[in-house]
């Protein structure tokens, strides 16, 4: 009979018998927990080398003996002689140390588990029989897609200290929401949404769920912010997990750092979970790319409520891609500016509406047509605004578009 235990090995010393492509597979993971690993070799990899190194292991290059495993909470048998794993699990069980023998499950006392971590909970998956890693990591990765998906309720359910997760629902799609941010909506208490985003989700929230709408439209705020914040840490204080589902990213125009503030200051353990802005997300899926070699090397972000401000006239006037958020209103006054500074009335413009859902529209224009258009075609919040050459229509299909510039633009960073 085996017995699945979770150790806390942060801080504690734990020898990998072993510095070839399985011990040093080993020794990574036992790092990520925060283990103090030992390897021990005659002839280590240069892999083991380079992590010696780097100071993350401490390398013994000698043959194993006994007393190496004094002191250890966890011995990993890895060479790649199943004798010497074996004396290297007996001294282990004379001291009554676990030990992993790796190549051998049935010789040795411990095994590892194939995990998945969510949020803060573990599910680990051993075989206690003959080991079969496959088998166990396709249990493994089944049970982690399940709990993943946001299907499992991952409430807690005991007394504990409340926090805050501030999690980025990306433009609206909630296929967008990162698999971070499902775990945290499945182990919500309490839900604080915005009228933006992936709201579709609440649909899968269990009826007791609280949840509070704080959506605002550009004239009407129902909720100003300070009381947003007071629902925060209200609710955190009496031991409960808020999410606070915010539409994009919670740090690009979503207010997320004023909600940390107001938790730090109360004392509410505070985390993000970002998420796909609508600035890049919503021009992506629309076919718009933000950036392109020889055409656009750089983009810059604003917000409506700034209107024609003199970083967004200068990146119009340098070639820049400029995209506008919550800028309905505003296009056009910044239009406008940007022509009486000189900027080419012929620059393309595109309005996406609604990006990302079924309702999503593109409106095409340039500079000098894009005030006109948008009133004649009645674009309405929420919209994406790009303004530059790449939001010209078919600018993908083009192929005039192709540059032979040389790649010095930072490709893959």
């Amino acid at each position: 009979m085996t017995t699945l235990v979770g150790l806390d090995l942060a801080g504690r010393r734990v020898v990998v018998v072993g510095a070839g492509v399985v011990g040093t597979r080993r020794a990574r993971r036992l790092l990520e927990d925060g283990a103090w690993v030992v390897l021990v070799d005659p002839s280590p990899s240069d892999d083991a080398r380079r992590m010696a190194s780097d100071d993350d292991v401490e390398l013994v290059e000698r043959a194993v003996e006994a007393a190496d495993v004094e002191g250890a909470w966890l011995v990993v048998a890895a060479t790649g002689h199943p004798a010497v794993n074996a004396e290297v699990a007996a001294w282990s069980v004379a001291r009554r140390t676990w030990c992993v023998n790796a190549s051998d499950g049935r010789g040795g006392t411990a095994r590892v588990a194939a995990s998945s971590t969510h949020d803060d909970l573990t599910v680990g998956v051993v075989s206690t029989g003959d080991p079969d890693p496959r088998r166990v990591a396709t249990v493994r990765d089944a049970l982690a897609d399940h709990v993943r998906s946001g299907a499992v309720d991952l409430r807690r359910q005991r007394t504990r200290r409340g926090r805050v997760v501030l999690v980025g629902g990306g433009p609206g799609d909630p296929g967008l929401v990162p698999v971070a941010g499902l775990e945290a909506l499945a182990a919500a208490d309490v839900v604080v949404t915005d009228r933006l985003g992936a709201t579709a989700l609440l649909d899968r929230l269990p009826p007791d769920v609280e949840v509070v709408d704080v959506g605002k439209t550009p004239t009407h705020h129902p909720v100003p912010q300070d009381e947003i914040n007071r629902v925060l840490v209200d609710r955190a204080l009496r031991g409960l997990t808020v999410v606070r589902l915010k539409g994009g990213d919670p740090y690009v125009f979503g207010r997320g750092g004023e909600e940390v503030h107001a938790c730090r200051a109360a004392g509410v353990e505070v985390s993000v979970v970002p998420g796909i802005t609508s600035a890049f997300g919503v021009p992506a899926l629309a076919g718009i790319p933000l950036t392109q070699r020889g055409v656009a090397t750089s983009v810059h972000v604003t917000s409506g409520h700034a209107g024609a401000d003199a970083a967004t006239l200068a990146s119009l006037a340098a070639g820049a891609t400029v995209v506008l958020l919550m800028g309905v209103a505003a296009l056009p006054g910044i239009c406008a500016a940007a022509m009486a500074e000189g900027v080419d009335a012929d620059l393309p413009v595109a309005v996406v509406e609604r990006g990302s859902t079924v309702e999503e529209r593109v409106t095409r224009a340039t500079l000098g047509t894009a005030a006109e258009v948008a009133s004649r075609e009645g674009v309405r919040a929420p919209a994406i605004v790009v303004m530059g050459r790449v939001a010209a229509p078919g600018f993908l299909d083009d192929p005039v578009c192709a540059t032979t510039a040389p790649d010095d633009d930072g490709a893959g960073r």
